[in-house]
């Protein structure tokens, strides 16, 4: 790996490569030296930076969080109809595969909120600003005349959040009884009952 010219250069890089190490090895793990093999530096090195593995580890967790939002947050508020941009969120919401680093990674950091309250804190965020996304668009459908809400929008929200946060673990954990298709539909299918909206 080509040496960065600044010590922020130098962090983004191992937090990277932290990421990688985690999506790929899984939390429990994750060693010193599996994070400085995937950025191509000395343990030591690693230590400089991040004299203790669980900064490195809560700074990885943060920026996932917010490379997840921005771009669920890109997707969705590039369009202006609500049934196109409810479909986008819940497309965005779900892994593209069992592989998929991100959501890997998302969920390998999560279970550490039994054990880390500056975790927990991150998932709590997580879940309440993926809540605010899918509120905007359904009151947003609602003010348009397309959605006729069966319940409060907090309640549909929360329930689309969770869903795909289900559906996502049986993807990434390769439960063939739930593909990503399978999960897009039932998730689909619970919010055309919720909005009653024959076009999602």
């Amino acid at each position: 790996m080509a040496r960065p010219k600044n010590q922020g250069a130098r962090r983004e890089a191992l937090i990277e490569a932290a990421g990688r190490a985690i999506s790929e090895r899984g939390i429990a793990a994750l060693r010193i030296k599996d994070i400085a093999a995937e950025a191509g530096v000395s343990a030591g090195s690693v230590l400089y930076y991040y004299p203790e593995l669980d900064d490195l580890v809560f700074e990885v967790h943060s920026g996932a969080v917010e490379r997840f939002l921005g771009r669920r947050h890109a997707v969705t508020d590039a369009l202006r109809d609500p049934v196109e941009r409810l479909r986008a969120a819940a497309e965005s919401g779900l892994p593209a595969h069992a592989d998929d680093a991100d959501h890997r990674l998302l969920y390998e950091l999560h279970g550490l909120a039994d054990r880390s309250t500056a975790h927990a804190a991150l998932m709590g965020s997580l879940f309440a600003r993926e809540t605010a996304l899918y509120s905007t668009i359904l009151e947003l459908g609602a003010a348009a005349g397309e959605f006729t809400l069966a319940e409060p929008v907090a309640d549909v929200a929360r329930n689309l959040v969770t869903l795909e946060d289900g559906y996502g673990l049986h993807i990434v954990s390769r439960n063939a009884a739930v593909d990503r298709a399978t999960a897009l539909r039932l998730l689909l299918g619970y919010a055309r009952s919720a909005t009653g909206c024959p076009r999602l």
